[in-house]
């Protein structure tokens, strides 16, 4: 690419859970807008059900996103079927993109929607730690892939490049195994203890000693990061901002970047000005037009 080409060139745009702005996260209708959005890539966060099905959801329990309660992992997916994961938003669905018991997500579910995208289409994979299943859950997502018709070589599933990613260094080193760096992407973010604890309603001492152990994995992180193990940095746009010269040194080192959660216009010309490679944002329609001018995708 010359100098002129790589001045024109825009950060690539992932949307975050689908077009979450528009729609429930990681639910078909999300997916469908970012899409139509012309996003050109989608993330996804993936649990695992009792009866081991990769599904698509953030938290590892079910109260934020439905009317269900308690854990994923204690329940099998005709379980998850009989629960409304659209109505706490708010959205009206429109007919072409389903009812709303269509919405609710499994893995190979997501992949047929990315594969009729009719174009080539990212698909971010980021793990959930802890999992009570711990590293089953990144096993069980590659057999799902697999008997798609993923390619680990190229990490291709037809028009569909589908690169991992997570928080868990040991998920990282897991991954490594049998997916190429490249493909691979280690996610840093400071750790707020009050926020935690606030989060997940802890006591003084549980939520620090929490914090203690996510402290020690996001210098973990770092350092696998420092070291060029994997090809792809994920920090959190707050992270950016704070640790200028990690970004700075991990750019240069040649790491690519994919950086969440971008909504802002001021987010969004900070990252265009760094070189961040790709954006991931809940309103993938207007990060793009913001990018528009004058601008192609990096691939």
């Amino acid at each position: 690419m010359t100098t002129d080409e790589s001045a024109a060139a825009r950060p690539l745009v992932y949307a975050h859970r689908g077009a979450s702005y528009a729609f429930a996260e990681h639910t078909r209708a999300a997916y469908l807008q970012a899409i139509a959005d012309g996003a050109d890539g989608v993330e996804c966060d993936i649990h695992l059900t009792r009866d081991q099905h990769a599904v698509l959801l953030h938290d590892a329990t079910l109260d934020r996103t439905s009317d269900g309660t308690g854990p994923v992992a204690d329940r099998t997916l005709a379980d998850l079927r009989l629960l409304d994961f659209c109505s706490w938003k708010g959205a009206r669905i429109p007919d072409e993109y389903g009812a709303r018991s269509e919405q609710f997500l499994t893995l190979p579910e997501l992949l047929e929607i990315l594969r009729g995208a009719g174009r080539e289409i990212g698909l971010a994979i980021e793990f959930k730690h802890p999992s009570p299943y711990q590293l089953k859950l990144e096993d069980r997502v590659l057999e799902v892939l697999s008997a798609a018709g993923w390619d680990p070589a190229t990490s291709r599933l037809e028009n569909v490049l589908v690169s991992f990613m997570s928080f868990s260094p040991d998920s990282v080193k897991h991954l490594l195994r049998s997916v190429p760096a490249s493909a691979v992407c280690q996610l840093v973010d400071d750790v707020n203890v009050e926020e935690i604890r606030g989060q997940l309603r802890l006591g003084a001492l549980t939520g620090g000693a929490l914090a203690n152990v996510m402290k020690a994995a996001q210098a973990e992180g770092e350092r696998i990061l420092d070291e060029g193990a994997v090809g792809m940095a994920g920090p959190g746009i707050s992270y950016v901002r704070e640790h200028s010269r990690a970004v700075r040194r991990w750019l240069d080192s040649g790491r690519r970047f994919r950086v969440w959660t971008v909504d802002s216009d001021s987010d969004v010309e900070l990252c265009r000005e760094l070189g961040i490679h790709e954006i991931t944002t809940n309103v993938p329609s207007r990060v793009l037009a913001r990018l528009a001018a004058g601008s192609r995708p990096a691939r």
